[in-house]
Parts: C-alpha cells; sequence; structure tokens
C-alpha cells in the first residue's frame, strides 16, 4: 500500500498516526506529512536520537535503556506505547536500530532495526530486523517497513 492509501484507510477509520523515531530522523514522519492533507491523521511526531530524548520526551525509563540497551525491542516498545501516552493518536509506531556504518557489534550488527507499534486498546508487537546495505539502504528499508506495519495495526490481533 502507498502512503497516500494508507492514510486514506486511516482516514476512513477516523483514527490519527504518532511517530517515534530514532535511527530514521524524522523520516517516516516526513514520508506520512510529504501527502497534502495528512494534517487529519498525522497527530505528531518525535526524533529521539539520543537516550535522554527517548527517557525525557517518550518517558522510556533510564534503567531500561542502561540494561536492555536503546536498540532492543523493549524500547522500541516503550517508544511506541510512549508516544501514545503523551498523544492524541490512536497507533503509534517507533523504531530503534543501527543503521551504520559504525556502531555495529556482534551481538547488534549495523543494520539491526526494533520497529514497535502500539494501539490506543492496549495491542502493541515489536518486529527484529536486520536489514542489508549502507546507512541509507537500513534507514529505507526501516521507513517502508514502519509504514507497511502502520496498514497492517488495524486488524491486527
Amino acid at each position: 500500500m502507498d502512503v497516500a492509501g494508507l492514510l486514506d484507510l486511516y482516514r476512513r477509520n477516523g483514527l490519527r498516526i504518532a511517530t517515534a523515531e530514532s535511527c530514521t530522523g524524522g523520516l517516516v514522519a516526513a514520508s506520512l506529512t510529504a501527502i497534502a492533507g495528512s494534517s487529519d491523521v498525522f497527530e505528531r511526531g518525535w526524533i529521539t536520537y539520543s537516550n535522554q530524548a527517548k527517557s525525557e520526551s517518550l518517558g522510556v525509563p533510564p534503567e531500561l535503556i542502561a540494561d536492555k540497551g536503546a536498540v532492543s525491542l523493549e524500547v522500541a516498545e516503550a517508544m511506541a506505547k510512549g508516544a501514545l501516552r503523551r498523544s492524541q493518536a490512536d497507533v503509534a509506531v517507533s523504531i530503534t536500530g543501527i543503521a551504520g556504518p559504525g556502531g555495529g557489534s556482534e551481538e547488534k550488527p549495523v543494520g539491526l532495526v526494533f520497529i514497535g507499534l502500539a494501539r490506543k486498546d492496549g495491542w502493541s508487537q515489536v518486529e527484529r530486523c536486520v536489514f542489508p546495505g549502507n546507512r541509507d539502504a537500513v534507514r529505507a528499508h526501516s521507513v517502508a517497513r514502519a509504514l507497511a506495519h502502520l496498514a497492517t495495526a488495524l486488524t491486527a490481533r
């Protein structure tokens, strides 16, 4: 589904979206807001690149980041849930990862990305991805996957 179709799907259902992004630096929000009329669907977005920003802006516990790492399933879920708590959105998507070229390790390689989703009804999920390619490719794959997840989040159980 293209971005215009995604926005139309949310519009028809009277639902709004929030984003909480780290390694993508606002690219999901930019993709959504590039479409005229998106303001009735896109509620707000955060770029929380630093650990401090994740805690201050989204309420991610610093202890969780210290224990699991900023690039983790748990932090991605906390980011999405925090975006919901701090917005009027119905669905939130989060992205945290290692886009590269540096910063990776054996345990957490370059290309590792966690994409979180949360809905106001309490449902949430996180996908662990390892995307190939350079920094631009990892970020582009992350955005595409996040948009695809937003399309399926309305019917997920």
